[in-house]
């Protein structure tokens, strides 16, 4: 079949994540032939300047890289946007202000995801730059679902672990450092974790974590899937 839609990915935060969402689109594609699979535009662009820096030191240039990311791909023939980094989108004004483009947000996705049927608590999984924007917690405080992070030391070695993995460690002792701190989470009274960071699925799965993950890259490859092919775009934020 030939899909409805398509769809331009603006990716390379990090490479390696933005491979990891395009095989989770080919899985959910059910497709049985190469005609069966939803076309792609692909922006994998890994020189996006580091978004947790950016937003630490409040500079604009990965909002400017971004919105130029968007508006090439609609030149180039998308019919809507998805974005492979959580944290990237703390800069969602500055793409939605580029395009004319329906932009799907990874976080609605993931928190409409999370939110059928509803847990009391869910522990995040993600940067320090993330978390101090609010992304998640706001789309969860909507939903009347709490949240627990990691903070503190537990939240640099998270950090660190995070860069270790986009220097292509995914190791043991990686994996195993990630389930660790997921279950510091489940101490603290959560009950489904959600991987907010699109470098965290390379090493925690439901084979290792200690609770119910929701992996976000997979739920928006999933949502991708579908608004190819026809299901009624979300509406922009602005």
């Amino acid at each position: 079949m030939s899909s409805a839609r398509t769809a331009g990915v603006l990716g390379g935060m990090g490479p390696r994540a933005t491979l990891d969402f395009l095989d989770k689109v080919q899985r959910a594609s059910g497709a049985a032939r190469d005609q069966d699979h939803i076309r792609l535009l692909v922006d994998l662009n890994p020189a996006v300047p580091d978004r947790n820096v950016a937003l630490a030191a409040g500079e604009p240039g990965v909002g400017v890289v971004l919105a130029a990311m968007a508006a090439g791909l609609e030149r180039a023939g998308a019919d809507f946007l998805v974005m492979v980094c959580n944290t990237a989108h703390a800069f969602r004004p500055a793409i939605e202000a580029a395009t004319r483009l329906p932009f799907v947000s990874m976080i609605d996705e993931t928190v409409a995801e999370v939110a059928d049927p509803a847990p009391s608590c869910v522990g995040l999984l993600a940067t320090g730059a993330c978390l101090a924007s609010g992304l998640y917690q706001a789309g969860f405080e909507r939903a009347g679902i709490a949240t627990v992070a990691l903070s503190g030391q537990e939240l640099n070695r998270f950090m660190a672990l995070l860069y270790r993995i986009k220097a292509g460690d995914t190791g043991s002792d990686v994996e195993n450092d990630a389930a660790t701190l997921a279950g510091y989470l489940a101490q603290r009274g959560a009950q489904v974790l959600v991987a907010g960071c699109t470098e965290l699925p390379l090493v925690l799965s439901s084979r290792n974590s200690a609770l119910p993950l929701v992996d976000a890259t997979e739920v928006l490859a999933r949502r991708t899937v579908a608004y190819a092919r026809g299901a009624a775009l979300p509406r922009p934020s602005r």
